[in-house]
């Protein structure tokens, strides 16, 4: 295990003896009395030293075990020690590289592995840290730019500029739910909170004898897993590819949200009706409103033209954002 931005590996586990492997013993061995370091097993084949009491036995002298180059947690054998003496002549104390090799290479090795201890510590700490601070978590951290859900997004709409326009809501019809006006709903789910908002409207002191339908239709959504960025001009811009008899204009709307698009509708002129969309996004929330309205061409109302829906609904959209930040 290592620790960012260090490698892995950064040397090799000290060597017995630095060109390679232990050297063969001698072929004629000095006699017994002349050479109190004399293996005890001598070369097959070849006169071992007289036996008596000026021949001590001594126990042959073994390198140090080394684990398999690349070994888990050691480096590979290629590779040297800092420091490590490249011949005999740099081996501590001035002592032949055959035994001073093992003696300073485990001293080496006992340094190396308590820096190696030290950095695998340092490891989980960090680690621990990260863990405890969300650092090895893939979820995204949604920027909801201080909205909140609210499970009626009618009472959140303000209806002041329809109203200063001669607009009211229409009284309800009937006694079911289905009938009621205006109509709301919402739903909070593990990756995004929705509300909606449908309200039918009606000119003041319109004829009952002529036909009109004018529709405002909010939504808001708070998106909590994925950011609605990306895609969210792509979205209202799409108007404008459109290959049909229908043509609209879209264009940037500034001063609202971090951006917001209009949608106009081309083939409708004032005097039978408009359609016209407001798309703002601010953060992770996303928020539509829409206005739609025809009129029959008996009709005695004036209807508005499509610039001044939209501004109603710039005007409409600004005060409500601002309510369902203070919804909390």
């Amino acid at each position: 295990m290592s620790t960012p931005g260090e490698p892995s590996q950064p040397y090799g586990l000290p060597q017995p003896n630095p060109y390679g492997q232990v050297p063969a013993p001698p072929q004629n061995p000095l006699p017994a009395q002349q050479n109190p370091y004399a293996q005890q097993n001598p070369v097959p084949g070849q006169p071992g030293p007289a036996a008596g009491p000026q021949a001590p036995m001594q126990a042959p002298m073994q390198p140090p075990s080394q684990p398999p180059a690349g070994h888990y947690g050691y480096p590979p054998a290629a590779l040297g020690a800092p420091g490590a003496p490249s011949g005999a002549g740099g081996a501590p104390g001035g002592s032949p590289s055959g035994s001073a090799g093992v003696g300073g290479g485990g001293r080496g090795a006992s340094g190396w592995l308590w820096a190696i201890g030290g950095a695998v510590a340092a490891s989980a700490i960090w680690g621990s840290l990260l863990f405890a601070t969300g650092g090895f978590s893939s979820e995204p951290s949604p920027d909801l730019a201080g909205y909140a859900y609210t499970d009626d997004l009618c009472a959140a709409t303000s209806m002041t500029p329809f109203e200063n326009a001669h607009y009211k809501t229409k009284a309800n019809t009937g006694s079911s739910s289905k009938d009621a006006n205006p109509q709301h709903s919402g739903a909070r789910m593990k990756s995004m909170d929705t509300m909606w908002c449908n309200v039918s409207l009606e000119q003041e002191n319109a004829s009952s004898a002529t036909y009109s339908s004018t529709w405002l239709y909010n939504s808001a959504t708070l998106h909590r897993k994925a950011d609605p960025a990306p895609e969210f001009a792509d979205n209202y811009r799409a108007y404008e590819k459109q290959e049909t008899s229908v043509g609209y204009k879209v264009e940037s709307v500034p001063g609202i949200g971090d951006e917001a698009y209009l949608v106009t509708r081309n083939d409708m002129g004032s005097d039978s009706g408009s359609y016209v969309i407001l798309g703002v996004r601010d953060g992770w929330m996303t928020f539509q409103s829409t206005w739609s309205s025809y009129a029959s061409g008996s009709s005695s109302g004036k209807q508005p033209t499509s610039d001044e829906v939209a501004t109603m609904l710039k005007t409409s959209a600004t005060e409500t954002l601002k309510r369902l930040q203070n919804a909390r």
